[in-house]
């Protein structure tokens, strides 16, 4: 773990040249001036005013603020902070002290990293700082001047220059300050994301439990975030304290002791808004855990939105969503009402600490008067004073969301990693893997898994691991790869190794990438590796060829198209040791045998190497060397062939299914001319046919950027979401509040005048007291304004939060599949976590905002392909990818840092413009104005440097935040499904026949594709069973995707019970279907959650299911039984557990019509007998479609559907199909249900 440095590996190399080397950032390069002005930035502006930018456009990054430096910097620093912390523990443990295991610190690692930077953008404002508090000391020079200077001198004008020139000065620093400090806060961010990344490389089995995908995914944006906001608001722990303390001082000068009666306001109402952080910061630790659900809900939902379209649970996920969000609301809205609280309070401080000293200075002598001098100059400092005390229990509270934050992550850093002792990789035995009385779990304190294991593999051999559903199987190839906790005994491994895992892992690139793996291109062996892994014919189909981009998940080709780009991925490696889970089960009968004979068998591509084969696939038993029979987590029996025979005449417990005459035969049937081995030089002349291979070749989608203003449409939309009557209330407010804060000022501007008019002292007095209460009463209606409109406003934005998020979610479960296979889930999931000059900042924003997504992506895929990368020991090579994406989206926010600064520099310089006139006018008037007059004038004048900036800088946020409400409000246009539910609703009893008719239907993935159906007609009986059987990408699964509308119709039409299914809608027709898809899908959550998500039936209902699908005996092992919890992707059970939980979900759901989708491709032959016997029986009443690889599945079936390209070539009995030597007499040869083995007399 972090408490293992050693593990974190090499360092961080950077790919040099590329675009970084061509368009280099011209900071370094530019001129003092051009570098405090940012000149050197405006031809991107002016580029983004002629046109909209893109990516190739922006300045690169400087060096220092790479992810290429900042990682490995960071990496050392915290490596030092580990080691320092275990040696602390050493001492403590020598001692006998009581050791309370302390965690390395996060935050002391992150100041030894950027202490220097820190430090350096302090100074910048301590300058600033210092120079706020110079203005009002000239301003008062200049009263003072225009007080007692009968005639204008050269004083006025020096005066003059001087106050421009400071606040000059204070704008170059402070926007200096600026950029420094948010590249700084980048840099902090980056750091703890590379960390966080690295980490996730090595989390053990247990960890991965305890931290989700989606729990990990928020600790990179929000904790990270969290740490990101605290650097930027670092220096105002020190600033806004120094500031009161300047005010205060400052203050004294103008008003004496009366000063002290404003701090005693500050030190009474500071602690009533400590006490209101310390309530935010539970609020806001509880809101974090709910977030945590939502995004891994989320994450669950888009990952398996297949399965909540096929049986309609869209409705009760988006409710689980919602009820998620409201909480979350919940939360946030008692957190906005205590920050309402706090604004009052803090609006208030400056208006009562003002009063109070007043109130007490004229208390303290009657003789006091309130010249224009004291007005304006305390009334400067006051303002001063009053940005401090707004900002410091923001920041207070900051800091206490950092702390939970900071706990979150390094919770997370200290986690159990793997540990390397798990596996011996140095071994130099006689054999390439052995264990030795070796005992395995899944955590160090948990039952073993498997146990007391001896096994010795020779190097080269081929070694079979076969047994029934949770027998140990997976379990020994994630032993052998280190993925397992050892208990006892030693296990050895030699050499490097290549891994196919059971579900298969694809990469959201181009196929020949995934093939590649980051090894270099060799030609010739490349294309042997295609064809022998039978990938030649896919190449036909797709648009681009292996320049094709695979979209996230492999959802753009199908099931049998990525077990054998992950099978091309291995054997492509060229490791010393194969491990093969089950990587047969996916694909059709002659593919799987082509890739046994070309590639895993005697003859293949691999047979110098050791290969272990987890199958289901008995047949190919005879070519073993070695056969491992797994049983209960221990081995069984283990031989070649002929000895198992010996000792187990007919293997009852490995292959009931499977004849004595097949087993003999199996030898001799592995030679016929495989369909799918084409020559090379003939692809290109080959057409490509119309399947579902073929409609599913589409490109990922890269996001799309909009272009030009945010239209009027989209902030419409948000303040309809907002409310109309809060948004009017909300100008009503803050308009009050401004024209009481204008109506303030000239109040004390009179004030001031009638006091230097005055003589009489009597007459002073009075006006005094009435002047003064006009000047309470003004501050307690500016007091209501503010703290009113703080309530509208969250009142108002808590309405559109909620209400934009349902749409959103609305939106995105109403949208087509194909959305969702072209569309990564980065993509998505960033809407749903969205928080949020103008022509170039905001298309930089909007980059910024496009360039978010691949960051969370890859973050996304690494973890859900974590084994995989591991077994190739590809760490490095995804944590360089990581710091690519990463780069991206920096050089985005750089630009955009840069471009706020830029526009920030020109407004101030105007504003200064105007003080620098204002001082000048004043001067030049001399004694024709009052010097109250010149007070106020040049105070607003110093106000509208900063009012300038804030309000154009605010006008751009709008718009630029806008972008955010553009993002989400895309997808509202976007085409959706058709409506789930129609007026027209079938009858309740429908479907009571089952008869399913297909009449002259077609069927394309999109509308510039080939048809993937053409003219497909047929007719089912009632409670007839079908088979459906057709080679790899003949559109068997299009046919079933067809029946649930997932794919629309491009002609024809499909009439079920007499009602053609286009004019119902799709709840109605998917909740009337049952089926048991190809890849098992289950979401984090109890086992009975997932058996009946929607909590229709009872627990003894459940039991029964679990009873027939053959899975009560291991629900009943468990300790809590039905309760029990499913980790994300239901990873804690096997990949045939999983199938089988999705056949106790159709037991439940029983309906009249059921479709299999290669539902029993990932369990035992012999499992999958017993599955076929159950489904029969359970289902004798229903019209059954069997889609299926094995055709020992569907050999008894009453009719067999053949397909081929897309059309219907054969529609007969089985017996019949075989008489006539066609297309599925072909198929059975192959299958070796030959007349040799005696099926095909039984079926004759």
């Amino acid at each position: 773990m972090l408490c293992s440095p050693q593990n974190w590996g090499g360092s961080y190399q950077r790919v040099r040249g590329g675009l970084d080397a061509q368009k280099c950032s011209p900071e370094k390069s530019a001129s003092f001036f051009s570098k405090v002005t940012y000149s050197w930035f405006s031809r991107v502006i002016t580029l983004g005013y002629k046109r909209p930018l893109e990516r190739e456009d922006l300045f690169e990054l400087n060096e220092s603020d790479s992810s290429y430096t900042v990682c490995p910097t960071f990496e050392k620093q915290w490596r030092k902070e580990v080691l320092r912390n275990q040696e602390r523990q050493k001492v403590k443990a020598s001692f006998y002290i009581e050791a309370h295991t302390k965690k390395p610190s996060l935050l002391y690692a992150l100041w030894n990293t950027f202490k220097s930077v820190l430090i350096q953008v302090a100074l910048f404002k301590v300058f600033a700082d210092i120079l706020s508090f110079t203005s009002p000391l000239i301003m008062k020079q200049m009263i003072i001047f225009c007080e007692h200077s009968s005639d204008f001198g050269w004083n006025g004008y020096g005066y003059a220059m001087a106050l421009f020139v400071v606040v000059f000065l204070q704008t170059l620093i402070l926007q200096r300050y600026q950029c420094f400090n948010m590249l700084t806060s980048a840099k902090v961010k980056t750091a703890v994301n590379g960390l966080i990344y690295k980490k996730a490389l090595l989390l053990s089995n247990v960890s991965r439990q305890k931290f989700s995908t989606g729990e990990i995914i928020n600790l990179m944006s929000a904790d990270a975030q969290q740490l990101m906001d605290l650097t930027a608001n670092l220096n105002l722990l020190w600033s806004a304290p120094f500031q009161i303390l300047m005010a205060i001082y400052l203050l004294w000068q103008e008003l004496g002791p009366a000063v002290l009666a404003g701090v005693a306001v500050l030190v009474f109402v500071i602690p009533i808004n400590a006490l209101a952080a310390t309530k935010i910061k539970k609020l806001k630790k509880s809101q974090r855990k709910n977030k945590d659900k939502q995004i891994k809900l989320l994450k669950e939902i888009l990952h398996g939105i297949k399965i909540l379209k096929l049986y309609a649970w869209e409705p009760s996920y988006k409710n689980k969503i919602i009820k998620i969000r409201d909480q979350e609301l919940k939360f946030q809205k008692s957190a906005r009402y205590l920050t309402v609280f706090s604004m009052l309070t803090l609006t208030c401080i400056p208006f009562l600490v003002s009063l109070a000293t007043l109130c007490v200075y004229f208390l303290l002598d009657e003789g006091n008067i309130l010249t224009a001098t004291k007005v304006f100059t305390s009334m400067s400092l006051f303002n001063i004073l009053r940005i401090p005390l707004f900002e410091l229990p923001t920041v207070i509270s900051t800091v206490v969301q950092t702390k939970i934050s900071l706990g979150r992550l390094e919770d997370f850093l200290h986690t159990e990693e793997l540990l390397a002792q798990n596996i011996e990789t140095n071994y130099i035995g006689d054999h390439a893997i052995e264990f030795t009385d070796a005992s395995f779990s899944w955590n160090k304190t948990g039952m073993p898994v498997l146990k007391d294991l001896n096994i010795k593999i020779p190097e080269g051999a081929l070694v079979a691991v076969v047994g029934q559903v949770g027998s140990g199987k997976s379990s020994m190839l994630s032993a052998i790869l280190g993925e397992m906790e050892k208990l006892t005994g030693v296990v050895q491994r030699k050499g490097s190794v290549a891994y196919v895992s059971q579900q298969a892992w694809i990469q959201n690139c181009i196929l020949q990438e995934n093939i590649l793996f980051g090894s270099i291109m060799k030609k010739e062996f490349y294309e042997q590796v295609l064809e022998a892994c039978a990938l030649l014919p896919d190449l036909e189909q797709l648009p681009k060829g292996d320049q094709t981009e695979i979209g996230e998940r492999g959802v753009n080709i199908s099931g049998g198209q990525q077990h054998r780009v992950s099978l091309a991925r291995a054997v492509y490696s060229g490791a010393d040791i194969y491990l093969l889970d089950d990587p047969l089960s996916a694909v059709d009968v002659h593919v799987g045998k082509q890739l046994f004979e070309k590639v895993i068998g005697s003859l293949g591509l691999l047979k110098n190497k050791t290969r272990i084969l987890v199958t289901h696939n008995l047949t190919l038993l005879p070519q073993m060397d070695l056969i491992v029979v797994m049983e209960s987590g221990r081995i069984a029996q283990m031989g070649t062939y002929q000895e198992l025979l010996s000792k187990t005449r007919n293997l009852t417990n490995l292959h009931q299914v499977i004849s004595e005459e097949e087993k003999a035969h199996a030898l001799k049937r592995v030679s016929a001319v495989n369909s799918r081995t084409r020559p090379k030089d003939k692809i290109l002349e080959q057409k490509p046919r119309p399947s579902l291979d073929q409609g599913k070749q589409f490109s990922m989608k890269k996001e799309k950027i909009p272009v030009g203003g945010v239209k009027f449409s989209i902030i419409l939309q948000y303040l309809q979401a907002f409310g109309w009557l809060w948004v009017w209330l909300t100008m009503v407010t803050y308009l009050g509040q401004n024209l009481v804060g204008i109506g303030q000022n000239l109040w004390l501007s009179a004030w001031a005048k009638e006091a230097k008019n005055t003589n009489d002292f009597t007459e002073w007095k009075q006006i005094r007291s009435n002047k003064l209460n006009i000047y309470g009463i003004l501050g307690l209606i500016k007091g209501l304004f503010v703290c009113s409109g703080a309530y509208v406003i969250t009142r108002g934005s808590l309405a559109a939060s909620r209400t934009i998020y349902v749409q959103l979610l609305n939106n995105v479960l109403h949208l087509p599949i194909q959305f969702f296979e072209t569309n990564s889930t980065g993509q998505i999931i960033s809407r749903f976590t969205k928080r949020y000059y103008v022509a170039s900042s905001r298309q930089i924003r909007r980059l910024t905002g496009a360039s978010r997504s691949p960051v969370i992506s890859h973050f996304s895929e690494t973890l859900s392909g974590v084994s995989t990368i591991r077994a190739f020991g590809h760490q490095q090579r995804f944590i360089q990818q990581y710091k690519e994406v990463v780069n991206e989206n920096l050089v985005c926010f750089y630009n955009n840092v840069i471009s706020n600064r830029w526009l920030s520099v020109r407004l101030e310089f105007l504003g200064n413009l105007m003080v620098l006139f204002a001082a000048l006018l004043a001067v030049l008037a001399g004694n024709s104005i009052d010097s109250a007059t010149v007070g106020l004038s040049i105070s607003y004048a110093l106000n509208i440097t900063h009012s300038l900036n804030f309000w154009v800088k605010k006008a751009c946020e709008i718009e630029t935040n806008a972008v955010a409400v553009e993002r989400v409000c895309e997808y509202e246009n976007m085409d959706k499904e058709a409506p789930w539910i129609m007026s027209r609703r079938p009858p309740l009893q429908w479907p009571n026949k089952g008869v399913v008719e297909f009449i002259n239907y077609q069927a394309r993935y999109r509308d510039e594709l080939g048809l993937a159906l053409q003219d497909i007609t047929f007719q089912t009986h009632g409670e007839e069973k079908i088979g459906i059987v057709g080679r790899t990408g003949a559109g068997k699964s299009t046919l079933s995707n067809c029946l649930f509308r997932i794919v629309e119709r491009a002609g024809g039409k499909i009439i079920i019970d007499g009602i053609d299914i286009s004019t119902i809608g799709l709840h109605d027709l998917r909740g009337k279907l049952n089926i048991i898809p190809q890849h098992p899908v289950l979401f984090s959550g109890t086992l009975q959650m997932n058996l009946d998500p929607l909590n229709k039936y009872s627990d003894s209902k459940l039991w029964e299911a679990l009873e027939l699908c053959h899975l009560k005996e291991f629900v009943q092992s468990l300790p809590e039984k039905l309760r029990h919890e499913i980790s994300e992707g239901g990873e804690n059970l096997s990949m045939g557990q999983r199938q089988l939980v999705c056949l106790a979900r159709a037991l439940l759901r029983k309906t009249k019509i059921l479709i299999l989708d290669e539902a029993t491709a990932s369990i035992d032959f012999e499992t999958d007998k017993l599955v076929q016997t159950t489904i029969r029986k359970e289902f004798s009443d229903c019209t059954i479609l069997t889609i299926a690889h094995r055709l020992q599945s569907i050999i008894d079936s009453d009719r067999v559907l053949v397909l081929d390209s897309g059309s219907i070539v054969e529609f007969e009995a089985p017996q019949n199909l075989i008489r006539q030597k066609g297309l599925f007499y072909e198929m059975t040869m192959d299958a070796g249900i030959t007349q040799e083995s005696g099926t095909e007399k039984k079926l004759l």
